[in-house]
C-alpha cells in the first residue's frame, strides 16, 4: 500500500471490486470499516478529510470511555490508527457520483462505481454512506465574502488568531456552547448571539456557560457582516422589538446546525425532502447494497449514535452479501 499522511493516493485501488466501500471517515465511517474488516471483507474508505466534524471539536466530553475528555482530532487519530491496522486504507479523495448498480433487493450481487473528483473509478458491491453533514450557514450579506478572513466555522482550526481580539459566537447548542468557553479559554473576547430567547445546551454546558461570565444577547439575529478587507462588524436585530444596530468584532463563528452533504447521491433518490438519508433499523436505503450512517441519517447527532449506526450498517452490508453469495453458490 502507497500511502500519503495515512491517506492512500487512490490509484492502486481501482482495479479490483471491494465488497464494501465506505464513503467517510467519521465515526460511523470508522467503526463501519473495523466491523467490516473483523468479518474479512474487502474494505476501503474513501474520504476528503480524516475524522469529519470530529475531528474540529476541541473537547469530547460525553464519549465513553473519556472522562477527563478527549480532543475530537486524537480521538479520530485513534480510530484511523485502529483501521489502518486491520488493513483498510483510506483514500484522500471527494466521491462525486454512484453510478447504481441493476439488482433487485436481495437479488443481487451488486456492482456500484464511485466516482470522485479527481477523475477515479473505484468498484464496491455494497456501500456505507457516512459522509455527515457540513455547519449551516447564515446566508445573511457578507458572510460568503469574509469566510476565512473573521468568518469561521471551527474554534479549534481559527481561535487562536483572535487572542485577544474581540468575536461573537452565533448559535445556542452544545456546539455553540462548547466553542464559544474554548474561545474564552485561550483568550478571545467572546459574545454569544442567539435567536431564541433560551438555549438548547445541555443542562451541563449552559451551567458551565453561565459560570464562565461570556455575555450571550437572546432574541436576536446577525443581519449582515460588514468589513472591508475582513471582518469588522456584524449588524443585529432584535427579533422581539425589532431593534437593530452594529457591534464591532474582529470575528464571528457561526454553530448553527448542519446540513446533509448528499448532492452526489441526489440523483438516485435515497434522499429525503431536507437531503438526509432515510435508512430502515438495518441502515438499509432504498436501493439494494447501499446503506447509510451518522450524521446523514437525521439522527441525534452524537459520536456514540454515529458509531452504533456504523456497526449496524457493516453487519447489514455483511448479511446481504452473504445472502448474494449463497444465491450464486446455489
Amino acid at each position: 500500500m502507497f500511502s500519503l499522511g495515512g491517506f492512500s493516493r487512490g490509484g492502486e485501488y481501482e482495479n479490483k471490486t471491494w465488497d464494501v466501500l465506505i464513503i467517510g471517515a467519521g465515526p460511523a465511517g470508522f467503526t463501519a470499516a473495523i466491523y467490516a474488516a473483523r468479518y474479512g471483507l474487502e474494505t476501503l474508505i474513501i474520504s476528503k478529510d480524516l475524522g469529519g466534524n470530529m475531528a474540529l471539536t476541541d473537547l469530547i466530553e460525553n464519549y465513553p470511555g473519556f472522562p477527563e475528555g478527549i480532543s475530537g482530532s486524537e480521538l479520530a487519530r485513534r480510530m484511523h490508527e485502529q483501521v489502518k491496522k486491520l488493513g483498510v486504507d483510506v483514500v484522500f479523495d471527494e466521491v462525486e457520483r454512484i453510478d447504481p448498480a441493476e439488482c433487485a433487493y436481495y437479488e443481487g450481487p451488486c456492482k456500484f462505481t464511485v466516482k470522485t473528483k479527481n477523475g477515479r473509478e473505484y468498484k464496491g458491491r455494497t456501500i456505507i454512506i457516512a459522509v455527515g453533514a457540513a455547519p449551516r450557514k447564515l446566508n445573511v450579506p457578507g458572510e460568503e465574502e469574509f469566510t476565512g478572513r473573521g468568518v469561521s466555522y471551527c474554534a479549534t482550526c481559527d481561535g487562536p488568531l483572535f487572542k485577544g481580539k474581540k468575536v461573537v459566537v452565533v448559535g445556542g447548542g452544545n456546539t455553540a456552547l462548547q466553542e464559544a468557553l474554548y474561545l474564552k479559554s485561550i483568550g478571545v473576547d467572546v459574545t454569544l448571539i442567539h435567536r431564541r430567547d433560551t438555549f438548547r445546551a445541555d443542562k451541563v454546558l449552559q451551567d458551565r456557560f453561565k459560570e464562565s461570565g461570556i455575555p450571550a444577547i437572546f432574541n436576536t439575529v446577525v443581519t449582515e457582516i460588514k468589513g472591508t478587507s475582513k471582518v469588522e462588524a456584524v449588524k443585529l436585530k432584535n427579533l422581539v422589538t425589532g431593534e437593530e444596530w452594529e457591534m464591532k468584532v474582529d470575528g464571528v463563528f457561526i454553530f448553527v446546525g448542519y446540513e446533509p452533504k448528499t448532492d452526489f447521491v441526489k440523483h438516485l433518490g435515497i434522499t429525503d425532502d431536507y437531503g438526509y438519508i432515510p435508512v430502515d433499523m438495518h441502515m438499509r436505503t432504498k436501493i439494494p447494497g447501499i446503506f447509510a450512517a451518522g450524521d446523514i441519517t437525521n439522527v441525534f447527532k452524537q459520536i456514540a449514535v454515529a458509531i452504533g449506526q456504523g456497526a449496524i450498517a457493516a453487519n447489514s452490508a455483511k448479511e446481504l452479501l452473504d445472502e448474494w453469495n449463497s444465491k450464486v453458490a446455489e
